[in-house]
Order: C-alpha cells, then sequence, then structure tokens
C-alpha cells in the first residue's frame, strides 16, 4: 500500500464519511450495551420521579445482552430489592415501565392497606417531617387525573427496603388488598412509589412478575426535568418550564 492510499485510508476514518459511521457505531454501542434515556411519561413514581423527568439509565449493571434479543451474554449482578428498574411491559413488549422491585426470587410478597409485608416481615414507613407540600418541585398537576387540591388527597410516609430508603404516597382512605404470592425463580415483583396510582405488578393480566429477560436497566439520574413540553414537539421540553433543582438529581439516593 502506498503512502499516499494510506494517508487518504485515514483522512477518510478521521475526517471524512468514515469518521461518522464510526461515531454512530460508539453511539449505538453505548446505547445497547451502558446506558440509555427514557422520559417519565406518569405519576406512577411520584415523589421520586415526576412526569417529564428525563432520566439515564445504567444497562450494564446487570449484564450484557446479545443485540437485538431479550437473550444476556454475562450477568453481573441481580436486582436488589429497592432498585429502581426499567423494563419491558410484560402484557405488552413494545413499552417501558419504571418500578421499583419490592420482591426477588422466593420471596412472599402480601400487600393490605397500605401495608407491604416482605416474607411476613412488614416494611416499616414512617410519616416523615415534611408534609408533600414541602416538595417544592411537586405540584396538584403532576397527580394525573386527580384534579386541584390533589397533594392533600395523599399521605407521605418514608419506606426502607434493602438498603433503599425512598418516599411512598399513599391516598388517603384508600383500602386495597394483594396476595400472597411467591415470586418466582429469574422474577421479580414491582410496584410503584405512587401506590394507589400505579400499574404494576399487583394488576397485569400476563403475569405478576418482571422476568430477568425483560429487564433493561437500572435508573440512575436526572439528567433534565421540566413542567411542559413543547406543544408541537411533545418529546422535547419547554424551556421556559425547567425544573433546574431536578437536573442530577440521584434516583437510588
Amino acid at each position: 500500500m502506498s503512502s499516499k492510499l494510506f494517508f487518504a485510508n485515514k483522512k477518510f476514518w478521521t475526517e471524512g464519511a468514515g469518521s461518522f459511521a464510526v461515531a454512530i457505531l460508539i453511539a449505538l454501542t453505548i446505547r445497547w450495551a451502558f446506558m440509555e434515556a427514557y422520559v417519565i411519561p406518569s405519576s406512577s413514581m411520584l415523589p421520586t420521579l415526576l412526569v417529564h423527568d428525563h432520566i439515564f439509565v445504567n444497562k450494564f449493571v446487570y449484564g450484557l445482552r446479545i443485540p437485538f434479543t431479550e437473550k444476556w451474554m454475562l450477568n453481573f449482578s441481580d436486582p436488589k430489592r429497592g432498585d429502581v428498574i426499567v423494563f419491558k411491559y410484560p402484557d405488552d413488549m413494545n413499552l417501558f415501565f419504571i418500578k421499583r422491585v419490592v420482591g426477588v426470587p422466593g420471596d412472599k410478597i402480601y400487600y393490605e392497606n397500605g401495608n407491604l409485608y416482605i416474607n411476613d416481615e412488614l416494611v416499616k414507613n414512617e410519616i416523615p417531617q415534611k408534609h408533600l407540600s414541602d416538595f417544592s418541585w411537586i405540584k396538584s398537576e403532576d397527580f394525573q387525573g386527580e384534579g386541584p387540591g390533589a397533594l392533600s388527597f395523599f399521605d407521605h410516609f418514608e419506606e426502607k427496603i434493602g438498603d433503599q430508603s425512598f418516599s411512598v404516597l399513599l391516598r388517603k382512605g384508600k383500602t386495597s388488598y394483594y396476595g400472597p404470592q411467591i415470586v418466582p425463580p429469574n422474577s421479580y415483583f414491582v410496584m410503584g412509589d405512587n401506590r394507589d396510582n400505579s400499574k404494576d405488578s399487583r394488576f397485569w393480566e400476563t403475569t405478576a412478575f418482571v422476568p430477568r429477560d425483560y429487564l433493561v436497566g437500572r435508573a440512575m439520574f436526572v439528567w433534565l426535568s421540566c413542567d411542559e413540553t413543547l406543544p408541537v414537539l411533545s418529546f422535547l421540553c419547554n424551556p421556559l418550564t425547567l425544573r433546574w433543582k431536578r437536573f442530577f438529581h440521584t434516583v437510588h439516593e
């Protein structure tokens, strides 16, 4: 190969169309193996995550998947109780959900009127010192379908599962029951932090559990957040309504 031809090839990969192809390949590799961005569409994870929070998800933490499949090449770790995970919705694989893991394989799950039992032990929750209205970034409008004054309809509790402490919301006067159920192998039982406004393992039709093969990854942090999106381009934040205090808010604190 002549030096002239070598120089031309090198220039193609560093300055020409080849550099563009390399950049796309790197971006796709990062998205496939390491991390991916998602937008929170609903209020099911309030107050941990708000509608229009943009988050990064760690896809590498649980393993490395065969491209374009649900099968794993390598398993690095398993979701723990308290992890906030993104996964393919068992009733419709084209949808992605985000919930908190409350049950791992072998766990016995029972839920009664806001009380969560794991392996027959009550998960303790305490009423925090702060009222829900003290969270400056949460507004009644975030509670979809609840109408004005929604903040007053809910009680705010601090709960701890595993090594994760987090906030949960319970609707005042709401009665509900689920279980008991045993989590099968390679599966997880998940719930939203907004316990009475979450379509989670308690209500799915296909299965009550998230199979491990459906995992996408673990939520990391909020990198962008806004109260409203643009009227036409609904996937873009309205820059006039940015929630600056939410930027780089860590999901697992």
